[in-house]
């Protein structure tokens, strides 16, 4: 017991000890809360930054993008569900969210520099955002996608012979993922002439 009283008195010591001008204890807690502090910051600015209303801030997105979404079930359906840019766009695991925030930020730098800053400059360049966008999601294989539809919860008797069909060949077995077939599912498509694998 007196060994667990002196290792204790001498752990108090150190942290009452000046560092130069604050105490250890002062900078350990200082630090501390700090660190409370900036957590909760970050993590306030990387959610308002995941809302449909910031993505639609810019006019490229709400006059372009967003206008097309819109005309889709993805906005509009029976059940009532609506999917926003970020269920689309961002992930919702923690690592993969900050690796695509750390990937936007080179669209809020176009944005404020007006890289594509009418609807004539976004057509010329929609391919190219198209396959960016989708090389993105086979890369990560369709991982925005299957945060609401997986293949486990696919009733297959109550789709087309056609849709069963091309899930049990080739999205179970893992052949494929979603964005292979389902390109323009949301948004309009681009000029697709070129476009490997493209009918």
């Amino acid at each position: 017991m007196r060994r667990l009283w002196n290792l204790l008195r001498t752990y108090w010591r150190t942290l009452s000890r000046p560092a130069v001008h604050l105490s250890l204890g002062t900078l350990t807690v200082g630090g501390f809360l700090a660190g409370i502090l900036f957590w909760g910051g970050f993590n306030t600015a990387l959610e308002a930054t995941n809302t449909e209303t910031f993505c639609i801030g810019c006019h490229e997105m709400r006059d372009n993008v967003y206008a097309e979404l819109q005309t889709t079930v993805h906005f509009t359906n029976p059940s009532g569900v609506r999917a926003t840019c970020p269920d689309c766009h961002v992930p919702h695991d923690w690592t993969d969210k900050i690796a695509r925030k750390m990937q936007a930020s080179k669209e809020v730098w176009g944005s404020i520099f007006g890289t594509i800053d009418t609807r004539d400059e976004f057509l010329e360049e929609r391919l190219r955002l198209a396959k960016h966008e989708w090389h993105r999601l086979k890369t990560n294989d369709s991982l925005e996608c299957r945060n609401c539809h997986s293949e486990e919860s696919m009733d297959f008797t109550r789709q087309s012979p056609r849709a069963a069909d091309a899930h049990q060949s080739l999205l179970v077995p893992g052949e494929k993922t979603c964005i292979d077939c389902h390109k323009g599912i949301a948004h309009e498509l681009p000029d697709m002439s070129g476009v490997k694998g493209w009918q």
